[in-house]
């Protein structure tokens, strides 16, 4: 750590970098003009760079080049179980190494803390009608994965700077989001923006927070967990200003949607991102963490909110400590991170989009760009005419509806509107087909306490949308089995069988097998669609169940 511009925080006990002086010893007044990430990204080389080449590698920032490599030392390192465990396997070796030497093994630990969360390894054996499904589904977990558990076990007593979280508590990031990051740490006195890597192409997910989080490969994470720098070039930097607002009845699904297919066009692969402006002022935590989460899906290597008073009522929100919450707020206003500060930011590019023109969409049937209006999935051939034959599943039948973990609950909006339309169903006598895996896997044990305090746990779990797990599932291609007597049937009728999920990805092949295609969807369109038994039903005809449970809100 270095100790030049290194000064007291006002209002505080804590020390902090002083990366605006530093900026502005270089070039008056630029601090001023520069982005959020790239704030973030210069309080990391004041802070850690070596001195020798800290004006150069600063220069890069403000003078907008792309001629020298820069050092960036993310804060955390966070995994799920697949490739974290792929890091620990390592350094395990490596202990054996050193003990074979004559070493002490227990020497060998991550240098940067580490956080793995055991989330991609339960697939949904048992459906959300088995009122047992979740105890089902975690001991096939268990018993499948028991050599491996055993070692995860192992590793959270054996090294210094792991914290583990075990299988059945949610996914790395809506834990991430809700508990893990600090929006800005404290170590040794200073206080610096929470930052981290992650081995997960949805780790931007935390980008809502103002926390610049990106996924990296099981390498890079290991680089980074020894305590190495992870070398870049100044990314292209790209301003969204969010306009305008929702309208009335249109989920966070539908605006992140029609946000792939618009971010998609305007070629934005490896950019760094960042929303601003009122629409995005007015934006639910919730509301920008989908946006975030789906940051690969259009293309982006992050995609960032300011910090604002959103941010400080989600932290509150979410039972961080009043201490900590102040110093977001205090440390945010000091450094310029605070939205207010941001108004004279300027970008490479700038694209603007406009919220109240998003409809309620769907997308596919292989791409999550692939956006269709749900008013228009007559014209598109998606929705039309199928015959209804006693004992047959139909054309288009949808053989799994899931309302999945990622991007979807961790917005409470989405799930409770679900949960409504639920209720409503029930109100009126409609079910669930009977071909129809439904399942709910939210990606924490918050969504469950939530649904359970709003009376709705039971009117969906009525409808087949019980907890399964919570977990990666679906989304991730772990949608589990099929009755077989259902399989057989799309094997001997070469049934165009479907999936609808409120995920992230649709890809031909990757949520079953016997799946030909599948539509990402808001969750009350999933239940929605486990309701019709297929496709071809011309959603909007059951759009006036939406309606009433918008009204019950």
């Amino acid at each position: 750590m270095n100790t030049q511009f290194r000064k007291t925080l006002p209002g505080s006990h804590l020390d902090y970098f002083d990366v605006r002086a530093a900026v502005d010893a270089i070039a008056p007044g630029a601090y001023d003009t520069l982005p959020y990430t790239s704030r973030v990204l210069a309080e990391n080389l004041v802070r850690r760079c070596d001195p020798a080449t800290l004006t150069e590698s600063l220069k890069q920032f403000i003078e907008r080049k792309r001629d020298l490599d820069f050092p960036w030392f993310p804060a955390r390192v966070v995994c799920h179980d697949i490739l974290g465990q792929t890091a620990l396997v390592d350094l395990a070796g490596l202990r054996d190494a050193i003990a074979q030497q004559g070493g002490d093994p227990a020497q060998v630990n991550p240098v940067v803390p580490t956080q793995l969360i055991v989330d991609h390894s339960l697939a949904v054996e048992r459906g959300g009608f088995d009122p047992e499904a979740f105890e089902k589904n975690r001991a096939i977990e268990d018993r499948r994965n028991e050599d491996r558990f055993h070692f995860i076990n192992w590793t959270k007593k054996a090294f210094k700077n792991v914290d583990v979280i075990p299988p059945g508590n949610g996914i790395m990031h809506q834990i991430n989001l809700e508990k893990m990051s600090p929006v800005i740490q404290v170590r040794d006195g200073v206080a610096f923006p929470d930052t981290c890597v992650g081995t997960d192409s949805h780790t931007p997910h935390v980008d809502a927070l103002g926390v610049i989080a990106i996924g990296v490969g099981g390498l890079e994470a290991e680089s980074v967990m020894l305590g190495r720098a992870s070398w870049m070039r100044l990314p292209e930097s790209v301003g969204v200003e969010l306009t305008g607002k929702l309208q009335p009845g249109i989920t966070a699904t539908d605006m992140v949607l029609a946000l792939t297919e618009f971010l998609r066009k305007q070629k934005v692969v490896g950019a760094w991102l960042e929303f601003f402006g009122e629409g995005a002022s007015a934006l639910t935590l919730g509301d920008r963490a989908t946006i975030s989460n789906m940051a690969p899906e259009y293309g982006a290597t992050a995609a960032m909110f300011y910090i604002d008073q959103q941010t400080i009522d989600y932290l509150k929100l979410t039972g961080r400590e009043d201490e900590q919450v102040q110093l977001v707020e205090n440390y945010a206003k000091q450094v310029g991170l605070w939205a207010d500060s941001l108004k004279g930011a300027q970008y490479e590019r700038g694209l603007t989009f406009d919220l109240s023109s998003v409809v309620r969409n769907m997308a596919g049937p292989s791409n999550p760009h692939a956006r269709v209006a749900t008013s228009d999935l007559a014209a598109k051939g998606i929705s039309g005419q199928w015959e209804d034959v006693p004992g047959q599943m139909p054309d288009g039948a949808v053989i799994i509806a899931a309302i999945t973990s990622c991007t979807n609950t961790s917005n409470p909006r989405n799930v409770i509107a679900a949960g409504l339309l639920a209720r409503n169903a029930n109100k009126l006598g409609l079910a669930r087909k009977p071909w129809v895996k439904s399942s709910l896997a939210p990606g924490s044990k918050t969504v469950a306490l939530y649904l359970d305090e709003a009376g709705l746990t039971d009117e969906l779990e009525q409808l087949g949308f019980g907890v399964v797990a919570f977990a990666c599932t679906t989304c991730n291609g772990m949608s589990g089995a099929l009755d077989p007597v259902i399989q057989q049937e799309i094997i001997d009728r070469d049934l165009y069988a479907t999936a609808v999920l409120s995920g992230n990805r649709n890809f031909d092949g990757r949520i079953h097998p016997y799946a030909k295609q599948a539509f990402l969807a808001s969750p009350p369109l999933v239940v929605a669609y486990a309701i019709a038994g297929t496709i071809r039903f011309d959603i909007e005809r059951m759009c006036w169940a939406w309606s009433m449970a918008r009204k019950s809100a």
